[in-house]
């Protein structure tokens, strides 16, 4: 089937799916279409919840969740400091605990190569959409630069088809930040450093450290960095 004929045929199903059942079954044939082991659409929310489909064993997604890898996932904590797709390449696997987990990951049928396209979606959703294969560098680099515009395209539709049909997952509103908070937030989206904040704001950094715990807290995020992300997609501070 050429490019442009399976994504249109894979984005009329996800058009047309009328319960999650019809996601699974876009991202099977996604993952035909592409020839390549797996694909996987993954959502985590404020509270740690996870909703997902793909083609990951169900073995695989149950000792993920057991064992609560979303701590410690090389992909999650990368992509939610990115806001552009990323190969798996450009992560930091350095930590005897992510090297540990892939080694694991790849038992259970994980691929050595992925692409994953980090989406933030209404009131600090965040996502992720995976494209995931066992092959060289060299083959995964030409994969990616040849399917990197359909891979991003279809990553959002997944996303949009999700938060149709499940409403109740999107995250609650959060609180309103303060003035103090979104000043805060904003010179650090701008790659201000904490200390370069409080003397721009003519505050303490111990006061600084207060507006960016509690924006944390209202934001529900995990980090700094997450504070940020989540800012930004929310349209609360623009960069």
């Amino acid at each position: 089937m050429e490019k442009d004929a399976f994504l249109e045929t894979i984005l009329e199903r996800l058009e047309s799916a009328e319960a999650l059942e019809g996601i699974q079954t876009a991202s099977e044939e996604l993952r035909d279409a592409l020839k390549i082991d797996h694909v996987a659409y993954h959502w985590v929310d404020a509270g740690g919840d996870q909703f997902g489909c793909g083609t990951y064993s169900q073995e695989w997604q149950d000792r993920y969740q057991e064992q609560q890898y979303l701590r410690i996932d090389p992909v999650i904590i990368g992509c939610y400091q990115r806001f552009h797709p990323v190969d798996w390449k450009r992560l930091d696997w350095s930590s005897k605990a992510a090297r540990q987990f892939l080694a694991e990951a790849m038992e259970y049928g994980i691929g050595n190569q992925g692409f994953s396209v980090p989406i933030r979606g209404p009131n600090g959703q965040f996502a992720l959409f995976t494209s995931n294969h066992t092959c060289s560098d060299e083959d995964w680099a030409e994969f990616t630069d040849k399917n990197r515009r359909s891979l991003i395209l279809v990553a959002h539709y997944f996303n949009e088809k999700a938060l149709e049909l499940e409403p109740d997952r999107a995250p609650d509103a959060n609180q309103a930040l303060s003035p103090r908070e979104i000043d805060a937030m904003t010179l650090l989206a701008m790659g201000y450093s904490r200390a370069q904040v409080a003397d721009t704001l003519s505050i303490s950094e111990h006061t600084l450290r207060v507006y960016i715990e509690s924006a944390r807290f209202k934001l529900g995020a995990l980090n700094t960095t997450h504070a940020v992300a989540r800012a930004m997609a929310r349209g609360l501070i623009v960069v």
